[in-house]
């Protein structure tokens, strides 16, 4: 019977691993397949999430859902056409000139290597940057092929973000009205002891942690875009808003944002990515440090490793949309398993409590 058991434990786990790593490809690939409803869909469910807090602070003021909604929705409306009005058309500007000046960053800094490397056979030192310049010639050439037929398609591209836009809003607006019954008839279909963990859990992750990692982000927008000002910092606003943008990335997104931003200054300035990215290291440090223990605190309880996992994985299934939803869809999972199996348990210590009773 041992052996048996054995035989059958070892099958269990030698099979896992086969049918995670094919269940994962098929999950790839009906993402490919779907991927511009699944995207409208899970932002307009994130935007819900967001929108809700708002909606129960107008329910507590004793005013219907339906009316709730439709204030929080008008001014969402009324924020993302100030937005679209103020923000939007100097970022649209700024990126612009960004991609319109990186080719001669990529110039300079060729042109900078090839000092570099002069200085260093007037000392002889053996330094060949020759494979490096070749790469950034390279860089350039392919940059500005891509930004001459991306500036072809950027008119339609805004059109269909516009569209997409507003096809998000509606789908949240119709979420927050009628999410509950939709939720609440997939949930029934489940058992009642997964179910109600798996609701707790969902709301519990997703809502809290979009919230935080957007507040999370607006810190880190609205610390270093004065501290960018004051340096002088070319495309200030845009790069700052990228930082912060990153944020929504968990774990990692502030470093990678962080990363590309002092990149694309030491293509200009390395005095100035210096400074630039001490700041922005040390607004994140605080950001880590002090802000985010108290927003996000321990509600999801995912080991690290595990996280990375998730983002990887999240990636390789969805791209960027799988890095958002990567972390609360982990720890949605391990917050239903752990709610099960400490429901298991208690039942388990009552049923031998009474027995012995």
């Amino acid at each position: 019977m041992r052996r048996s058991a054995s035989v059958q434990r070892l099958l269990v786990y030698g099979l896992s691993g086969p049918i995670i790593a094919l269940n994962i490809w098929l999950l790839s690939v009906f993402f490919r397949y779907f991927q511009h409803p699944i995207t409208i869909l899970s932002i307009a469910a994130i935007l819900a999430f967001l929108l809700n807090y708002p909606v129960k602070f107008f329910e507590r003021a004793r005013i219907t859902r339906t009316q709730a909604v439709i204030i929080v929705l008008l001014l969402t409306l009324t924020l993302l056409i100030i937005l679209g009005v103020t923000l939007v058309p100097l970022l649209i500007d700024q990126t612009i000139q960004l991609l319109n000046k990186i080719p001669d960053w990529l110039a300079t800094s060729q042109a900078n290597l090839e000092q570099f490397e002069s200085l260093a056979k007037q000392r002889r030192l053996p330094l060949d940057l020759r494979i490096v310049s070749n790469q950034i010639n390279t860089n350039i050439q392919n940059l500005v092929q891509q930004i001459a037929s991306g500036a072809v398609g950027f008119a339609g591209t805004l059109l269909s973000g516009l569209l997409n836009m507003v096809l998000v809003v509606v789908l949240a607006f119709y979420m927050l009205l009628y999410g509950d019954r939709v939720w609440s008839g997939l949930v029934n279909l489940l058992p009642f002891s997964i179910g109600a963990p798996l609701t707790a859990s969902l709301q519990l992750n997703f809502q809290n942690f979009f919230l935080s990692q957007l507040l999370l982000g607006l810190f880190m927008i609205i610390t270093l875009t004065p501290i960018f000002l004051f340096l002088r910092v070319p495309f200030a606003l845009l790069f700052a808003i990228l930082i912060g943008m990153s944020e929504l990335i968990p774990f990692i997104g502030a470093t990678l944002g962080i990363g590309l931003v002092t990149i694309l200054l030491l293509l200009q300035n390395w005095w100035l990515a210096v400074p630039v990215a001490t700041m922005a290291i040390l607004m994140q440090q605080i950001k880590d440090n002090l802000l985010a223990p108290k927003l996000l605190g321990d509600f999801i309880g995912l080991n690290p490793i595990w996280i990375f996992v998730a983002i990887l994985m999240g990636y390789e299934i969805a791209g960027l949309l799988g890095t958002l939803v990567a972390v609360p869809i982990a720890g949605t999972i391990k917050g239903t398993f752990d709610a099960i199996r400490s429901s298991k348990s208690n039942s388990f210590v009552s049923t031998v409590t009474i027995g012995h009773n």
